[in-house]
């Protein structure tokens, strides 16, 4: 789709649109092979280059990022550092923003997915659909017997709630460490399902987002997905 040149550059954390125009001024940008000289033409995409580059991801982002503890996925600046800290400024003013899908809380971490697609970040967060999440957490006490059968019934009442959790499925790796396959992503819920068994979490971490598993990604470092992964 073909879009003002200002407001392309703008809108991909070039620039602003006012200092598009001395961008346009000063040589810098083409369209179709020429110098462009209209802040207004409208271009398509594929055919600006801005010092002889090609336009960074014009369609669209979607990262797979090893979130570290410490950090937030919140764009308020009082809540904290960061995950957005942690990539490339440009994208960073993008337009629309760069946010996360779904959240993990600041002591938790693992696999993070962030996009500029609003569609992708409904359609990955939906409870509809059913996309599972793994988490794998330890507990500062052994885990009850029947847990595995609680979690799975879909009868667990959270408090503050007012409809049951959907059946999870728990795997246990010890007395005190399991992993928990949720298809919803309720507030802080693996941490609130635990302690209505009486357990509390200690250390928290998400190992899955649907097909994804994160590899070698070291903490705190991300690497690029193709906007069709899911499909």
């Amino acid at each position: 789709m073909s879009r003002r040149l200002d407001q392309l550059l703008a809108n991909l954390g070039y620039c602003s649109r006012r200092e598009a125009r001395d961008w346009i001024d000063a040589g810098r940008i083409e369209v179709g092979g020429q110098i462009a000289d209209d802040p207004g033409q409208k271009s398509h995409p594929a055919a600006v280059r801005v010092d002889g580059e090609p336009l960074d991801h014009p369609e669209g982002l979607l990262l797979m990022m090893n979130k570290p503890l410490g950090r937030v996925c919140s764009h308020d600046a009082g809540e904290g550092p960061s995950v957005y800290e942690l990539l490339p400024e440009r994208w960073r003013r993008r337009n629309p923003v760069v946010t996360t899908i779904g959240r993990l809380d600041k002591e938790t971490s693992g696999l993070l997915l962030l996009t500029d697609q609003s569609a992708l970040v409904h359609r990955l967060t939906s409870p509809k659909h059913k996309v599972p999440k793994i988490y794998r957490a330890t507990l500062d006490a052994d885990i009850p017997t029947d847990a595995k059968e609680i979690f799975a019934r879909g009868t667990l009442m959270l408090k503050g709630e007012t409809e049951p959790c959907a059946p999870a499925e728990l795997q246990g790796l010890g007395l005190r460490e399991a992993e928990l396959t949720l298809t919803e992503g309720r507030y802080h819920q693996v941490r609130r399902m635990f302690s209505a068994l009486g357990c509390e979490v200690v250390t928290l971490h998400r190992v899955r987002f649907g097909h994804l598993e994160l590899g070698e990604l070291a903490p705190g470092k991300w690497r690029e997905l193709p906007l069709n992964e899911f499909g």
